[in-house]
Order: structure tokens, then C-alpha cells, then sequence
């Protein structure tokens, strides 16, 4: 939860503020609350991957000042996405009220109502094991009263939003296309992808979407003249691209890279990581990796939007 201190001299936030300074660029707000179990949290790390800075239950008289402090901060943020739940006292009182001053002083505002049916609720929390956070409150103590008295304390918060999304029938992939849809806002729908460089003998990186192993290249390390020098350098990545099977290896790497990104992509993935490993990590894979990495910068149809090379244990040795 980020800790934001109220404002000591009592005002509002100025309208120059809110509006993100003299640049005028103007600061978007979206409120995300909805029924407990229906998915408030996998909504926040989708906007969160879609650029936006997500904060959870901040209390609504403190929204103001996050905003002012968000359009000061270096750089501005200019997207701030805010979960409320039940807990939070976001009365529809409170939500007319911040949504109106925020609108007032020219940020764009919109809330952002979560529900599902009261069966696929139940069964997210029974496989979940927590709590409803109104179950003790209700009258019987039961998931469904909990669930219950929700409807009903939220029911003209729903009313008042501007988009409500039922996720009953939804699955993790779809919520993630919907809420890129209306939260996108340009935001590129390409992955971002990192060739990372390692040796064996060190583990293979545990944070590896695929792995591939160069090792059936011959290796520069048995060649005196080339053993001090790296991948990075002509005199090696030269040697080992001009290897037989190394140019075919390249190519049906960027083949299957291809339809791997493009798969990520439909499925709502974001980030991929592609370890490519020989012996020690410091010729034949670094060698690999830059020409991997060069060749998906300049075609990739689009579906890779960052590409970025890194070389784990080059200089390990």
C-alpha cells in the first residue's frame, strides 16, 4: 500500500498541479473497485503493465493530494490507477464526491466497477482459502451473507461507474484484452523481449521463458588467439557465425522467436526472456545473443517492441 501524507496546509490541490504543471499534459485517474473474488487484483497488474502507477486503498480524501503529488513527482505520473475495496469507506458519497472535484479541476476520471455470480465467487474463495472481508459482519457469518452484504454496500457505487465488467465467464488472458482495450491508451501491444547470454556451469537462469544451447558450435575457448577475447568482439563472434550450422541455427531461432512473441502476445504476455547458454558464458552464447538480438531489432513484424541484450556471466571467469 503507498503512504501518502496529507497535505498540512489544508488546501486542494491547485488545478495547474492536477493537470500535471506548466506542460498541461493532462493526468488520467481510474478507480478500480468491484466485488471481492472478482478480480480487482489481476485488474491492477494489468494496468500496471499497461504504464499506469497503481496504488491499493488509498483512502478517497487523500486521492487529491496523490494526484497533486503524482503530476510534481520527476517524472510525472500521468496515469494513476486506485483500488478501493469494501474496507476502503468508499461510500458512493465519497466516490461522487472525489470523481466531481477531480473532473473539476480538468483530470480525466473513470471508475472502473468489478462483479462476478455469486457461485463463481464462492469457488474463488474456497480455492483461495481466505475469508470474505464482510463475512463476519453478515448476519450469519456465511461466504454467501458476506457476499451478500457487499452487493448491497456497493450496489450504488456500481450504478455510478463508467464501465462494469462481469468476470464470471472471463479467463486471466480475456479480462487482460478487455482492460487493454479501454485502458490501453496507445500503449504498445508488443512484448518486450530480453536475449540473455549464460554459461552451463553457472545454472541456467531461473527466470528463463526458453532456453537455447549453443554448445554444439565448436568453441573459440581451445583456440589460443581467441581464448582471451569475448563474443562481444569481431575477432570471436566472427569465427563462431561463420561456423556450419550456426547461420541455419540463427535463423530457425528467429523462426520459432516468431511465433513464440506473437503467441505471448494474443495471450496478453508482456515480457519474455530467452537464455541462450554455451560452456562458461563468455563466447559462442554472448556471440549468439548480439546476433539474435540484432536480427530480431530488425524484423519482427512488429510483435517485439524492445529488445535487449544482456550477458550474465561474461567476465565471471
Amino acid at each position: 500500500m503507498t503512504r501518502v501524507e496529507s497535505n498540512s496546509s489544508g488546501h486542494a490541490p491547485g488545478p495547474a498541479a492536477a493537470r500535471g504543471g506548466p506542460a498541461g499534459a493532462q493526468v488520467e485517474v481510474v478507480l478500480v473497485t468491484g466485488l471481492s473474488g472478482a478480480g480487482r487484483g489481476t485488474a491492477a497488474k494489468v494496468l500496471e503493465d499497461l504504464g499506469w502507477y497503481v496504488t491499493d486503498n488509498l483512502p478517497p480524501e487523500l486521492i487529491g493530494r496523490m494526484v497533486e503529488l503524482g503530476a510534481a513527482a520527476d517524472p510525472p505520473i500521468r496515469r494513476l490507477a486506485l483500488v478501493m475495496d469494501v474496507r476502503s469507506r468508499f461510500f458512493t458519497g465519497d466516490l461522487s464526491v472525489v470523481t466531481e472535484q477531480l473532473r473539476e479541476r480538468g483530470v480525466k476520471t473513470r471508475v472502473l466497477f468489478l462483479e462476478a455470480s455469486d457461485d463463481v465467487l464462492i469457488r474463488r474463495f474456497g480455492f483461495a482459502r481466505r475469508r470474505h472481508p464482510l463475512q463476519s459482519e453478515s448476519a450469519d457469518g456465511t461466504l454467501s451473507a458476506g457476499i451478500a452484504a457487499e452487493r448491497i454496500r456497493l450496489s450504488a457505487v456500481k450504478a455510478a461507474a463508467d464501465a462494469v465488467i462481469d468476470t464470471t465467464e472471463l479467463s486471466i488472458h480475456q479480462l487482460h484484452r478487455k482492460l487493454e482495450e479501454a485502458y490501453g491508451g496507445g500503449a504498445s501491444a508488443a512484448l518486450q523481449l530480453t536475449v540473455q547470454s549464460f554459461g552451463f556451469k553457472y545454472g541456467v537462469p531461473l527466470d528463463a521463458d526458453m532456453v537455447l544451447d549453443v554448445r554444439f558450435l565448436p568453441n573459440p575457448h581451445w583456440i589460443p588467439e581467441l581464448r582471451e577475447h569475448s563474443g562481444q568482439e569481431s575477432v570471436v563472434s566472427e569465427y563462431v557465425l561463420s561456423r556450419p550450422g550456426a547461420d541455419d541455427y540463427l535463423r530457425t531461432c528467429h523462426h520459432l522467436l516468431d511465433l513464440v512473441t506473437n503467441g505471448y502476445r494474443q495471450e496478453g504476455k508482456r515480457y519474455m526472456t530467452v537464455a541462450v547458454g554455451c560452456t562458461g558464458g563468455r563466447h559462442r552464447s554472448v556471440a549468439i545473443a548480439e546476433a539474435l538480438g540484432e536480427s530480431l531489432r530488425t524484423d519482427s513484424d512488429g510483435v517485439v517492441d524492445v529488445v535487449r541484450v544482456v550477458h550474465r556471466d561474461l567476465g565471471r571467469e
